[in-house]
């Protein structure tokens, strides 16, 4: 992980939303592709679109992991669901995803949440067992042309 004084993470500001959608849309074509046909790659970036994403911000909290001011990753909480956790390829694999999961766990905690929530990805099935998380049920969603998205139910209680 990087220095101290170079790292921070800080709460998502509306004037940073084309950065949050870009580097999710970005993630999306860089670590999705090849693993789920072009119409799942497609949902997923509905699904974590503009007005998604200002719709967690009213409801919940998002957050954003910087380098050097840089933004390298984000992820958001909403009641006891967390949603849109997303690190830059080039991050991946460095502790910043753990990071960002700590914070958002413990902002669970602070509400009163005993267990929080998520959907899993197929990238991102081993980082969540790695966490703890339990994937409690595989689940697909037909996003037409005979193509699905395939993706976990997952739960990990807060200790």
């Amino acid at each position: 992980m990087s220095n101290a004084s170079d790292f921070q993470i800080s709460e998502f500001k509306e004037d940073e939303l084309g950065f949050v959608c870009r580097l999710i849309d970005h993630i999306i074509d860089v670590c999705y592709t090849g693993i789920y046909p072009p119409r799942a790659l497609q949902y997923f970036k509905e699904f974590h679109s503009a007005e998604k994403i200002m719709e967690r911000h009213r409801k919940g909290n998002i957050i954003l992991e910087k380098i050097n001011g840089t933004l390298i990753a984000t992820g958001s909480i909403v009641g006891a669901d967390i949603f849109g956790v997303f690190v830059h390829p080039a991050f991946q694999r460095c502790g910043y995803g753990r990071t960002l999961m700590i914070e958002l766990e413990n902002r669970a905690k602070l509400r009163g949440c005993t267990a929080v929530e998520l959907s899993v990805s197929l990238p991102a099935k081993k980082f969540y067992e790695n966490l703890g998380y339990e994937m409690r049920e595989e689940l697909s969603i037909d996003v037409g042309e005979e193509q699905y998205l395939i993706y976990w139910k997952a739960k990990k209680p807060l200790v």
